[in-house]
């Protein structure tokens, strides 16, 4: 199952991607997974803590939030090139996750 838990009452909030995978009944946080790539961190010295961009102050929820707005990745990148990198990695994860997830629900439909 994949979960998206948005919380948009506070800008340090952030969004919770969840991915239940039922073949070894283990939960995976995709912001640990970015974590453990270094694609992302938290430090308390650094805007309060909230995830951040490796090596920036570029907050993930930012990218979130790019990417609910209408013009989405493409201004994303536009304000922030020098994190093409990382910004592609996140979407592997997210995708990679994704796919795990369809292949497990079509495993269960038939």
């Amino acid at each position: 199952m994949f979960i998206l838990k948005h919380n948009t009452s506070n800008y340090n909030e952030t969004k919770l991607l969840t991915v239940t995978k039922s073949v070894n009944t283990c939960t995976m946080d995709i912001q640990s997974c970015l974590r453990d790539r270094r694609i992302i961190h938290s430090d308390p010295e650094i805007m309060s803590g909230t995830p951040v961009f490796v090596g920036t102050r570029v907050p993930l929820q930012t990218f979130f939030d790019y990417l609910e707005g209408e013009a989405g990745l493409a201004e994303f990148l536009e304000d922030f090139p020098h994190l093409q990198a990382q910004v592609l990695l996140v979407l592997e994860v997210i995708a990679k996750a994704m796919l795990d997830q369809e292949r497990t629900a079509r495993a269960h439909s038939t």
